[in-house]
């Protein structure tokens, strides 16, 4: 199975739809079960950057390092190319 970083996935998430948490994680860069540590160490490592900040009860919703980044006029055109994640276009 084709798998991302946990902290490619918690990004992007957090870029679509304003929140991550550690099973959205999981679903989105398709991680096999028992990751959760792991993930819940790359978000509160992402939150001690800026790139995340923590929102209460495990959910995390992006941080200053992330609403100020260049993220503007980016071509997405082959952003799933053999990428593991599933854009959700209903959030």
């Amino acid at each position: 199975m084709n798998r991302e970083p946990a902290w490619v996935a918690a990004i992007r998430l957090a870029m679509l739809t304003g929140r991550v948490d550690v099973d959205a994680v999981i679903e989105e860069a398709n991680l096999v079960e028992g990751r959760e540590r792991t993930v819940r160490d790359v978000l509160s490592t992402l939150a001690e950057r800026g790139v995340l900040r923590a929102a209460g009860d495990g959910t995390y919703r992006p941080g200053e390092t992330l609403l100020n980044s260049n993220r503007y006029n980016l071509d997405f055109e082959k952003a799933s190319d053999g990428g593991a994640h599933r854009w959700k276009s209903s959030v």
